[in-house]
């Protein structure tokens, strides 16, 4: 089952020691302190045996940012970790962005436990390394609460990553209650991973990627701001949400929300139980926020010890995610151990 699992080189490369750029090998010579392991909690992976089920091949580039995916095998698994080491990683939580939300459940049942599977077992190989978190048919709410159960308890994943809508439906929407409730009663990780805005691909279209650059963050912040005026926070308030890319848009503007609530109070038709902003301190986010400025001002909004290291790796958006914290003024030294890997290891469970 292990070749089930591809790692993924940028403009098909191969991730590799070779491939590190000359900054990130300076960057891991670098003699680390604070955090116990530097924790990288946004890196991706994919499970061709599960794409082909729903008729997809490799490699594939569905869009200009997606990297070319290359076979699994153990020699490419220690190219990664090679790749890891020359970044100064020492362990990545793998996931899955969703491409199955469109199926039907005996389909969505077969995709979900290939890819789970599939990353059970590559965590079992290398438990130092990696940790995962799971797939879910999000589109069948009760199989999802399943399959998140089955993963956790028995497989031993730490969480699940889900898109920042499914399928044309809200994350807020009542018919994902059971997951939720899932989610909260397993003390799960839930990585909301946006999937872009395709209603908008029209007005994205053009020069600059603008489907994937200002698509991805507007889909988390719109997710992220429907699960607070909604009350899903309120109803699962134990929830342990990861938002990808910094949040989105939504930490830099979140006193609009509060001010729309004073302004336009027709519109706010979900009580809740305190001021839209202070449900952003209830979040976690990554770190993917590029400068030094970027960081400084989430930390500020969402307060430091909300926030874990990320990369998108193997994306190529950044190969100084470690620096970047640490050069980023500030944060204290324990804040910056939080969100090198101390925050992720408490969260995700990891000894």
């Amino acid at each position: 089952m292990l070749g089930g699992i591809a790692f993924v080189g940028c403009a098909g490369a191969p991730v590799g020691a070779a491939a590190v750029p000359q900054a990130a090998r300076a960057e891991a010579r670098v003699r680390r302190s604070g955090p116990r392991r530097i924790i990288d909690v946004h890196a991706h992976c994919a499970v061709p045996q599960a794409m082909a089920l729903m008729g997809l091949t490799f490699p594939t580039r569905p869009h200009p940012l997606q990297p070319q995916v290359l076979k699994a095998s153990e020699d490419q698994i220690g190219e990664r970790l090679a790749a890891m080491d020359g970044q100064g990683v020492d362990m990545q939580v793998l996931s899955i962005n969703p491409f199955w939300y469109g199926a039907e459940p005996d389909l969505a049942r077969q995709v979900v436990t290939l890819q789970n599977d599939a990353l059970a077992e590559t965590v079992a190989r290398h438990p130092d390394r990696f940790v995962g978190l799971a797939s879910v048919a999000l589109q069948h709410p009760e199989l999802a609460a399943e399959q998140l159960d089955h993963a956790v308890r028995r497989l031993g994943l730490r969480g699940a990553l889900v898109g920042g809508s499914v399928d044309g439906v809200e994350l807020s929407d009542p018919r994902l209650r059971p997951f939720w409730a899932k989610a909260e009663d397993l003390g799960a990780l839930i990585f909301i991973h946006p999937q872009g805005v395709p209603e908008l691909a029209g007005r994205l279209a053009g020069s600059g990627g603008l489907g994937n650059v200002v698509g991805f963050p507007l889909e988390t912040t719109i997710a992220l701001s429907h699960l607070i005026f909604e009350g899903v926070l309120d109803r699962y308030p134990a929830l342990k949400i990861l938002a990808a890319h910094g949040g989105g848009y939504l930490p830099s503007y979140a006193a609009r929300s509060d001010a729309g609530v004073k302004t336009f109070p027709g519109t706010y038709t979900t009580p809740l139980k305190k001021a839209p902003t202070a449900y952003l301190k209830d979040l976690y986010y990554d770190s993917m926020v590029f400068t030094p400025e970027g960081l400084r001002h989430l930390a500020a909004e969402v307060g430091a010890r909300r926030i874990m290291m990320g990369t998108d790796y193997p994306y190529p958006w950044t190969d100084r995610a470690v620096a970047h914290i640490r050069e980023t003024p500030g944060l204290s030294a324990a804040d910056k151990a939080s969100m090198l890997g101390d925050l992720a290891a408490k969260v995700l469970g990891i000894d």
